[in-house]
């Protein structure tokens, strides 16, 4: 979102938070009303009425017509549907911060995994590495494995079972003895 749109958003949200101007955008909402109107309906004084439709009138919210000695003001009603269509879209709201960014791991694991599965084994060992460590906290510290075990517990997450199995071993998130396998804490 560039500068100019989030002052803009800015300043949308200034003035709509304060209660009289709520109100008046309310009582515009229903038709076109003059400084005095809007006073007696408010029971606020006009000078306070013309500070907030001075307000609103700059932003673009409403909008001014002379009629003789009065001014009738309106809401504006194509700066709201500008305001929902242009700033109030999800992508543009989103931009109002900064993307959190993630970890190098992270990225690893956002790269190598999704919806649970490993989609591409890292061929860089410290990559692989990551992803090793994030499947071995997948697999129960408390329990001994048969090798069979362990391999239908790890085709849940990569088909190539064999080579995980070995990876785990290797990289020292699991011990192997006698065919037995269990994780190492």
């Amino acid at each position: 979102m560039s500068d100019e749109r989030f002052e803009e958003l800015l300043q949308f949200f200034k003035v709509l938070g304060n209660e009289s101007r709520l109100k008046i955008i309310g009582l515009l909402a229903n038709g076109e009303r003059t400084v005095g109107e809007l006073a007696e309906l408010l029971d606020i004084k006009e000078p306070t009425v013309s500070h907030h439709l001075a307000a609103m009138r700059e932003l673009g919210l409403v909008q001014m017509r002379p009629a003789g000695n009065n001014r009738i003001y309106r809401l504006n009603t194509k700066f709201l549907e500008k305001m929902n269509r242009d700033l109030f879209a999800q992508d543009n709201l989103a931009a109002l911060v900064d993307k959190p960014t993630m970890t190098p791991d992270e990225k690893v694991l956002y790269t190598f995994v999704q919806d649970d599965r490993i989609i591409n084994l890292p061929a860089r060992d410290q990559k692989r590495d990551i992803v090793l460590g994030w499947l071995a906290e997948k697999i129960d510290p408390d329990r001994r494995f048969t090798e069979k075990e362990l391999n239908e517990v790890l085709t849940r997450y990569h088909p190539d079972y064999a080579t995980l199995r070995r990876y785990l071993v290797d990289y020292q998130y699991m011990q192997r003895e006698n065919q037995v396998y269990w994780r190492i804490n």
